[in-house]
């Protein structure tokens, strides 16, 4: 395929989205019914849809139109690019731009539209973040990095570096976790590279590996990932005692990989349908909006609703009180989220706190795509000794 047509293609993907068509369910559709197209192409084109669902607001204002073919529009001419190099109408490409689509397109306003939000989310946003607000809105607007973590139950960090650069991957140390390795080249090597089969490393944000670092994490602890989804966090949690972790989903279909990754990684995971007795730690990385993995996922930003984001508060309240019975005396009940809202964050720790006297904060912190990962929220709770 041409770039044009390659465009093209993600043009009539971008349609059905607007349709109501689950991004992954449209892409794989138009896989399916292309078989010409080879694997760059489809990557090629995953990634221009990705980049205007990051921007699905303001490439509509800069392309004068709300189809795929002018929020394309919208994203070339935001990125610099001459739309005439590719709306030649030639072989499989574009038809030309008319002369109306020429003179159509704006500037974003300036707060939701620049911030490619939902009008209803920006104060919200906004008095979450205060000063952050803008700039955590426009680092959401761009493709993540690409992260991995170390997993020290099998390799150092140099020699994990030193078997991906065998692959050529190419890969450099990150603050945010001393297990972090940021990726700067061969990316879409990862899944086939020895290092990754020989389980040195796991595909890991950053600010998640940095959630994991900051609990109070021992050898000999009994723990319990309560939200365990695909158990990344069991698995880094299970890196740091050296011992056997416990992982419990109330969808236990989401942790059917986790055997699996659990031997490649040489981990301890231990499955539960029903966690009973008390544990030194309990983490609940609860469902949640999803704010701070927006880039990732940016879907997701354009779904949520207010009665959406009020029903999450209410279903994450409910499981910290459901997992604060299995914390033992003493012990640690760690709230997590990917999240940037205080209502999901600080305000719901506070909550927690306020109904449970005799527990305390014994640390939290926010992060923020400015260091460098996904936005994360993680505070750990005591419970009464």
């Amino acid at each position: 395929m041409t770039p044009a047509a390659r465009i093209a293609a993600a043009a009539g993907i971008l349609d059905r989205i607007a349709e109501g068509t689950p991004a992954e369910q449209a892409l794989l559709g138009w896989a399916r019914a292309s078989r010409f197209a080879g694997s760059k192409d489809r990557a090629a084109v995953r990634d221009h849809v990705f980049d205007v669902l990051r921007r699905w607001r303001s490439t509509a204002a800069t392309g004068g139109g709300e189809t795929g073919r002018a929020r394309l529009l919208g994203l070339l001419r935001q990125e610099g690019t001459d739309p005439d190099t590719l709306f030649t109408g030639e072989g499989h490409a574009p038809a030309p731009l008319s002369a109306a689509e020429r003179a159509a397109g704006h500037a974003p306003s300036e707060g939701a539209e620049a911030g490619d939000l939902p009008d209803w989310l920006w104060p919200r946003f906004r008095d979450s973040l205060g000063e952050d607000a803008a700039a955590t809105a426009e680092a959401l607007r761009h493709r993540a990095p690409v992260f991995l973590r170390v997993n020290s139950l099998r390799a150092t960090s140099e020699e994990a570096m030193a078997a991906l650069a065998e692959d050529g991957i190419e890969t450099r140390p990150h603050p945010l976790a001393a297990t972090a390795l940021e990726v700067t080249g061969g990316a879409r090597k990862i899944a086939r590279s020895r290092a990754f089969a020989a389980g040195l490393v796991e595909l890991q944000d950053a600010a998640s590996q940095a959630v994991v670092a900051a609990l109070p994490l021992t050898p000999g602890l009994r723990v319990l990932d309560y939200c365990a989804g695909g158990g990344g966090k069991a698995l880094a949690m299970a890196a740091r005692t050296g011992g056997p972790v416990e992982a419990h989903d109330a969808n236990p279909g989401r942790m059917a990989d986790l055997p699996a990754r659990a031997a490649r990684a040489g981990a301890e995971i231990l499955r539960r349908d029903r966690p009973a007795g008390r544990y030194d730690l309990v983490l609940c990385d609860v469902p949640c909006s999803g704010s701070g993995s927006w880039r990732r996922a940016p879907e997701g930003k354009w779904r949520l609703t207010p009665e959406g984001l009020a029903e999450l508060c209410t279903v994450q309240a409910g499981i910290l009180e459901t997992a604060a019975g299995l914390v033992a005396p003493g012990g640690t009940l760690a709230y997590a989220t990917c999240s940037v809202l205080d209502c999901e964050n600080g305000a719901q720790s506070a909550a927690f706190l306020a109904a449970h006297p005799g527990w305390r904060c014994t640390g939290s912190r926010q992060f923020l795509p400015r260091d460098g990962g996904d936005g994360f929220f993680v505070a750990c709770l005591a419970s009464p000794g």
